[in-house]
């Protein structure tokens, strides 16, 4: 594991978002990513597990629990049993003193609990929940069981990946998830804004996972609405804009070229030696390439096909036109832009002496996020975090005894 920006836990470090306390009673992904950025930025993040803990914990690879590793990072874990009365009790207590409480429960399951946002509010009228599911807390699907698979299909998404004599293509990974936990942290840091500004107080955040992805669609609703067109699946093609494409170089590798700006555009032409499509009315806008990408692409693919990965991103970058390697991790890892940039960093693991992770995202250059603590171990942080809250030594032993049940 060498190469990657060596880090090290610092437990006395702090971010911007020092003071501000979390409980995250989320499980998985989307929710998790979420509470690592406030995390990351210096929040105070407890993950409120069942005695089970959190499934995000068993999704390992080799039987290695990295997934955990990277999205437990900065964070502390308490282990509560909430069908117990004194573990209902303690997590009241935790509400108290908390700035932002965070789930993803079936709508409607908080509230079966005992702790609906009314409730929550009516204990914390300062805190800011954050109410992650599938279809959202209203509307015909709102208690339908919503992982990110299901709404990558739903939103549209899936319907325009993959080429157009196949079936459509859901995301190798987690993507609605990821997406909806970005969306999650610009939401809850406005409403901690809002709130720190006067406007409001304590609120609701109904963030779904169906939403954010379907807004990644873009304009593609009125385009609909006033064309009457459904943008069909391309490859790595686009409907947008020509040249773009993935094109296969003389010794097997690939590479990403866009034109998206007439100016590169023509400029691609003239690096492949064909200047004359520029004064060609088939090509001379993006309207009427669009229209003849075939053509298009099969003029660019045949420059590719006849020169070396290396030699066609040199040519190409020199100049001036947009293109890039299609990569692996094991490429990026390895990458002297992505070294430089620390875009990967190693810390400190108990399990393995050091494990490479993305680092932390976005760089803020004055008040920048820290690498406070590795992920906990299951409840590591029982007896610590429901002492803090003032819990009565008595009941922190009963709670920590009940946990392991």
């Amino acid at each position: 594991m060498t190469g990657f920006a060596q880090m090290h836990w610092d437990a006395a470090a702090q971010g911007p978002l020092e003071g501000i306390k979390v409980l995250d009673l989320s499980r998985l992904v989307a929710g998790n990513m979420l509470s690592l950025q406030l995390a990351d930025f210096g929040a105070d993040v407890i993950k409120i597990e069942p005695p089970v803990g959190d499934p995000l914990r068993e999704w390992k690879e080799d039987g290695l629990s990295i997934f955990w590793k990277t999205y437990g990072r900065n964070k502390r874990s308490v282990v509560l049993n909430l069908r117990e009365p004194a573990d209902r009790e303690a997590l009241w207590a935790l509400v108290d003193g908390a700035d932002v409480l965070i789930e993803n429960y079936r709508p409607g399951t908080l509230e079966q609990m005992g702790f609906g946002p009314d409730q929550l509010l009516k204990r914390n009228p300062d805190l800011v929940v954050v109410r992650i599911s599938g279809f959202g807390q209203t509307g015909p699907y709102a208690e339908f069981p919503g992982f990110g698979t299901i709404v990558e299909g739903m939103s549209g998404y899936a319907y325009r990946t993959g080429f157009p004599d196949r079936e459509p293509v859901l995301p190798p990974l987690a993507l609605a998830d990821m997406i909806a936990g970005i969306y999650g942290m610009s939401a809850t840091m406005t409403a901690l804004f809002a709130r720190q500004k006067g406007k409001a107080r304590g609120q609701v955040v109904d963030l779904s996972l169906l939403e954010p992805i379907f807004s990644v669609l873009g304009p593609e609703a009125g385009i609909h609405a006033l064309t009457g067109k459904v943008k069909e699946r391309v490859g790595s093609a686009s409907n947008t804009a020509s040249p773009r494409n993935v094109y296969r170089c003389a010794d097997g590798k690939y590479v990403a070229l866009s034109g998206s700006t007439p100016a590169v555009a023509r400029r691609i032409f003239e690096i492949i030696g064909r200047a004359d499509m520029n004064a060609d009315p088939r090509f001379a806008t993006n309207s009427e390439r669009l229209k003849h990408r075939e053509l298009v692409d099969e003029a660019i693919g045949a420059w590719f096909a006849t020169r070396s990965h290396d030699e066609a991103l040199a040519v190409m970058r020199d100049s001036g036109a947009t293109v890039g390697p299609i990569y692996s991790i094991a490429d990026a890892a390895t990458d002297p832009h992505f070294t430089e940039r620390e875009v990967i960093v190693s810390l400190d693991d108990e399990d393995h002496g050091t494990l490479p992770m993305h680092n932390i995202v976005p760089r803020l250059s004055t008040t920048p996020g820290t690498f406070r603590r590795p992920a906990p171990g299951l409840g590591e942080h029982t007896a610590e975090v429901l002492a803090e809250a003032g819990i009565a030594p008595e009941a922190v032993a009963t709670i920590v005894a009940g946990a392991g049940k």
